[in-house]
């Protein structure tokens, strides 16, 4: 009788444990510009994000999604994602992107063995706790860092095309501090890059997607800023430039062109 009802306790509990190891939410989208799908389908604001979910947009779609974590996944147009992992607990993220731009607002990790990394097909960029963009384009991968450090290392044959001058690096690895940058490829655009500040202003404008929780009231339309596509690293340059370093403004910042629709 005894081992009876032993077998049943534990069928009731092993049973359990596909539908416990099923649950592998990564995060939710917060805002998003039509088009972009998750999984090839039409996503919305509110739905989940899931471990190995594939978001992409078209030219004119973006994504705005919450991790778990509190860290903003800020996708731009014409873009591939792919969360592969994200273990809020043990602070484990692995993001994958084949093509496109991405800013990231990561927390800080103070897990031991915790980890914050985007892959594209030609490097690795990892984190402790930073706000960084990313895009790969024409093989070639730009990193900027926003605030904190990123570690760049690239992969295969790929080098440093071009970086900050002080950017500090070592064969295949280079460390960006706050208003840095490199771009790892294996051969140099025939028109070049264009300059460091110019890149970094694009690289904002090209990712900037509002998110729903600072907007307070019903659904409702507004403003965003949207970039000028066009040839070179990035996907697109900004018109013009004053001159002198620039400013890095708050993850969400709103111009003139363009609309986009927020939910909370």
């Amino acid at each position: 009788m005894f081992k009876r009802a032993l077998a049943i306790v534990l069928c009731l509990i092993f049973s359990g444990l596909p539908a416990i190891a099923a649950d592998q939410t990564a995060g939710r989208i917060n805002a998003l510009i039509p088009a972009a799908t998750r999984n090839s389908q039409p996503t919305k604001v509110k739905d989940d994000l899931q471990w190995n979910d594939l978001l992409q947009t078209t030219q004119s779609g973006r994504v705005r999604a919450g991790l778990l974590d509190g860290s903003i996944l800020s996708l731009g147009s014409n873009s591939q994602l792919k969360v592969l992992q994200h273990d809020a607990k043990s602070q484990q993220t692995s993001l994958e992107m084949d093509y496109g731009k991405l800013r990231n607002k990561v927390v800080k990790i103070t897990q031991p063995g915790g980890k914050y990394e985007v892959k594209t097909p030609n490097a690795v960029i990892g984190v402790i706790g930073t706000d960084f963009y990313v895009a790969y384009e024409n093989n070639l991968t730009t990193v900027i860092c926003y605030t904190g450090q990123v570690s760049v290392v690239s992969q295969g044959e790929a080098k440093v095309l071009k970086k900050s001058q002080q950017a500090s690096s070592n064969q295949q690895q280079v460390t960006l501090q706050p208003n840095q940058m490199v771009v790892i490829g294996t051969t140099l655009p025939p028109a070049g890059f264009p300059p460091e500040s110019d890149m970094i202003r694009a690289s904002m404008i090209d990712t900037n997607v509002p998110a729903a929780s600072l907007i307070a009231a019903p659904k409702f339309w507004v403003p965003v800023a949207v970039g000028v596509v066009g040839g070179g690293i990035a996907g697109g340059w900004v018109a013009t430039h004053s001159g002198g370093s620039p400013v890095i403004p708050p993850a969400v910042t709103c111009g003139a062109v363009g609309r986009i629709r927020c939910g909370k």
